[in-house]
């Protein structure tokens, strides 16, 4: 009986050390794949104390700032908040998590992958509201850039589900995008493509075109930008009515900023646009790409008309697809 109670034990024993293991192996392997969190939304796990504080507005400042060249305010982030205590559920399946706790210590800690793939999980922590919110003001502006780019790889993984045959573009631009299916070719000119997609109540429009190397003077970009869209939307983009155009719209300033897009210098442009003798206008995303190699300019656009919709997601759409670029050699 003695032995065969130390075979029992020791059976009971292997089969609880292999119950562990496989519970440990099953936890890894239930780590949520492809998160299905909305397109532009974060997580912020914070207890309320600090939420309605100066620390919760911080976080709202910068996360949930207005998107810069869409004419009504939209945030650049949703914001979904949960209390710590509650932090599991949909809320670990998020792509971006912001999780911000009083502790013993000082702390800023960027975990790739930590709950869910792909993820962004930020981990900041301090003695006092102040110093968190110290912390926040320095990492802030790095935080935002990877939560945009994984977003943009998110929407890019989308698209990949259903693309365009996009072998037009490459003969005539010698570039690949990624653009989804749902958009159409609508014109095509010697330099110029217009491809739309159409929404309820509206439209989304990508245009590529190019220009001589000389035709965006660096010192003069913004004026030049303005100029050179202007007179590809009086030569090919125009209202129902005759002698109506799509311009720039001069009561309101486009926000420029340099940038890199395929390897190469880039200028970014983000602006509103209206319809010449009409009443449609809406917003646009603009990037010029100093090609050195085939020694042009390279220029893609996105707009959108959507009157009763928010244009945020719309626009965000525009920019993944001009981001995916890959210029061939």
């Amino acid at each position: 009986m003695g032995f065969i109670s130390v075979m029992n034990k020791t059976l009971f024993l292997w089969l609880f050390v292999a119950c562990l293991v496989s519970s440990c192996s099953l936890k890894k392997d239930k780590l949520p794949d492809d998160s299905s969190a909305a397109i532009n939304t974060i997580a912020v796990i914070i207890d309320d104390q600090l939420w309605n504080g100066e620390v919760g507005d911080s976080i709202r400042n910068k996360f949930a700032s207005p998107v810069l060249g869409l004419p009504q305010e939209e945030p650049l982030f949703s914001i979904n908040q949960y209390p710590v205590k509650l932090f599991e559920g949909f809320s670990t399946g998020s792509r971006n998590i912001l999780i911000i706790k009083k502790d013993n210590e000082n702390k800023y800690e960027f975990k790739k992958n930590e709950f869910a793939a792909p993820q962004n999980a930020f981990h900041i922590s301090g003695k006092t509201s102040f110093e968190i919110l110290e912390i926040l003001e320095k990492n802030a502006p790095e935080i935002i850039k990877k939560m945009r780019e994984i977003e943009i790889g998110h929407n890019q993984k989308i698209f990949k589900d259903s693309l365009l045959d996009t072998k037009k573009i490459q003969k005539k631009f010698n570039i690949d995008l990624l653009i989804p299916s749902k958009y159409e070719y609508v014109m095509r000119r010697k330099n110029f493509i217009w491809l739309k997609s159409e929404i309820t109540s509206g439209n989304n429009s990508l245009i590529i075109y190019q220009i001589p190397w000389r035709n965006i003077r660096p010192n003069h970009a913004v004026t030049d930008i303005v100029i050179t869209r202007d007179s590809i939307g009086r030569a090919y983009i125009h209202g129902s009515d005759r002698g109506t155009e799509m311009v720039s719209d001069e009561a309101y300033s486009p926000y420029f900023s340099k940038t890199e897009l395929a390897g190469n210098k880039c200028y970014e442009t983000k602006g509103t646009w209206q319809m010449k003798n009409d009443f449609m206008s809406g917003p646009f995303i603009n990037y010029v790409i100093f090609d050195k190699a085939h020694r042009r300019i390279l220029v893609l656009e996105g707009f959108c008309y959507a009157p009763s919709k928010e244009k945020r997601d719309l626009m965000f759409e525009l920019e993944s697809i001009i981001k995916s670029i890959q210029i061939k050699k």
